[in-house]
């Protein structure tokens, strides 16, 4: 008994997911089914179109219901909770990246949005650290709310009245940030402030070694940015971004 109601349930959830491939357990009244089938489907789409609103306007409401119906269909969520289904949707248009039905800027543009739900909604704890420990000489530490991005596609100014055929050359670097008053700030930063981020993310160095690597690594003058180095390392610990160093 145990078995056929667990066969039923399966088929029931295959036809509600996607209807035109897989047909419902017999004995279901079709209007029972539309209902089941149109409240499963619109909560799905009203939770994302809510998430990812700049997709929703720049695709149109034909393409973008298509495109919730794919991800509806044939993605395989790996959590129950409404409030990750975002994640998994950016997880989908990541995996479909190439793809004829995707825009190439797509899966960047999910992203973008996302990321602004995933830090504020972050129990992500600071490591233990000295908040006035020495920035050059000891080892900075970057705020487990704090993360540097760097985007192919202008993520920032896509939208239905601009949309890319091709990349720019330049990508664009942004520092997204949860600040004391649990708001979250993006913020357009210089190549160069990009790359010592996601070096202080990648890399236990101290300021100066990770200033230094910079220097080599661009041909920079190296005292030139050694000082900048040291001002900008400032100004992060001043924003909550850098909280410190390693104790």
């Amino acid at each position: 008994m145990h078995d056929v109601l667990r066969e039923q349930q399966f088929a029931l959830a295959q036809h509600l997911r996607d209807p035109a491939t897989h047909a419902p357990p017999p004995g279901l009244e079709e209007r029972r089914l539309r209902i089941y089938r149109e409240l499963f489907f619109n909560s799905i789409e009203g939770l994302l179109a809510a998430g990812f609103p700049v997709i929703r306007e720049t695709l149109g409401d034909k393409r973008w219901r298509v495109l919730v119906r794919a991800f509806y269909a044939g993605h395989r969520s790996r959590t129950p909770l409404f409030p990750q289904i975002a994640g998994e949707f950016v997880d989908y248009l990541e995996g479909r990246d190439g793809g004829d039905d995707i825009p190439p800027w797509l899966p960047e543009l999910a992203h973008y949005e996302w990321v602004e739900q995933a830090l504020f909604t972050s129990d992500a704890q600071a490591p233990g650290h000295d908040p006035d420990g020495d920035l050059m000489e000891g080892v900075p530490v970057l705020s487990p709310l704090a993360l540097p991005l760097a985007y192919r596609w202008p993520v920032t100014d896509i939208g239905p009245g601009h949309v890319p055929r091709i990349a720019p050359d330049a990508p664009t670097t942004l520092l997204v940030h949860r600040d004391g008053g649990h708001q979250v700030r993006f913020t357009r930063i210089a190549p160069l402030a990009y790359c010592l981020l996601a070096s202080l993310q990648a890399n236990a160095w101290t300021g100066r070694e990770h200033l230094a690597t910079l220097a080599a690594q661009t041909g920079a003058d190296a005292e030139s940015v050694l000082a900048q180095g040291r001002e900008l390392l400032q100004a992060l610990r001043a924003q909550g971004v850098v909280i410190g160093t390693v104790a």
